[in-house]
């Protein structure tokens, strides 16, 4: 059967992706974040993933006012970069894996969960930086993908308990699927940040830590951390952490961890990235 190997969580900023597109991803500036993923990468080639539950949110380029979703799941073969203004990023084309991600699909709504459906879309920086972080530049990404987008950006939001539990679903999904499958869960976006307003330019290190502290507790006292202490501590983005909750709760009660790594700043954001596995 499929089994869920190994769970990552990580920042998204768009400009790391501006940095790996022009080569400044080892300057002064680039070097300390980039650094924290270089044991990430070799870790990568040596697991092989067969395929990556990449759960991200979308930055109004597949969806906007007209349609928003809670959770909406790819089932299609292929996603293109989208053009967020200056031009798709010049990367490789995702490709996706439609069986396992309507096998996912068919789990999670008999399982109670109520999933939007994507069979075309295109992607934006929330899920091809992360792919950048970990594999580079490669001519053609290494693994497949199921986008997983999560509404983080229009109240309301997920709560940490739902996404914690859409991630126990995944999992059952996933231990379901007859093929043998390597699959990594991957949550992305946060960490602490505000782009505007008064707070615009926030950065909490203490708390961010803390929140990685509480990932790698055998407990699950992290899903319970309510909307407003997201926004009180972090800024009005770092609500993205909740995402970070669904690759956790995949991972059942007891993981390990392989690697962290946190860096402050990179545009105005703080940097965060955790490799976990399970130990059930």
């Amino acid at each position: 059967m499929a089994r869920i190997t190994a769970g990552v969580g990580s920042s998204h900023v768009p400009l790391l992706g501006v940095a790996v597109d022009q080569g400044k991803d080892r300057d002064d500036y680039f070097g300390p974040i980039f650094a924290g993923y270089d044991w990430t990468r070799e870790w990568e080639k040596e697991t092989k993933p067969d395929v990556i539950v990449l759960v991200y949110n979308d930055h109004a380029s597949a969806f906007d006012m007209k349609i928003v979703p809670t959770f909406a799941i790819g089932c299609g073969e292929r996603y293109k970069s989208a053009d967020e203004g200056w031009g798709p990023r010049p990367v490789p084309d995702v490709e996706g894996h439609p069986d396992l991600a309507w096998h996912i699909a068919q789990s999670l709504i008999l399982d109670e969960f109520d999933m939007t459906i994507i069979n075309e879309m295109d992607v934006d920086h929330g899920l091809t930086v992360p792919l950048s972080m970990m594999f580079g530049k490669p001519d053609k990404w290494p693994v497949k993908v199921v986008p997983l987008a999560v509404n983080v950006v229009t109240y309301p939001v997920p709560s940490g308990n739902r996404c914690w539990a859409l991630g126990e679903a995944i999992k059952r999904a996933v231990e379901s699927f007859p093929e043998d499958l390597n699959v990594q869960i991957w949550g992305t976006g946060g960490m602490s940040h505000q782009l505007q307003g008064p707070r615009a330019g926030l950065l909490n290190r203490e708390w961010d830590n803390k929140f990685l502290d509480m990932l790698e507790a055998d407990n699950d006292e992290v899903r319970w951390i309510p909307h407003i202490e997201y926004l009180r501590e972090t800024g009005s983005e770092g609500i993205e952490m909740v995402m970070w909750l669904i690759m956790r709760g995949a991972l059942g009660k007891k993981v390990r961890r392989l690697h962290r790594h946190y860096h402050i700043p990179c545009s105005n954001t703080a940097i965060g990235h955790i490799v976990l596995e399970p130990e059930e």
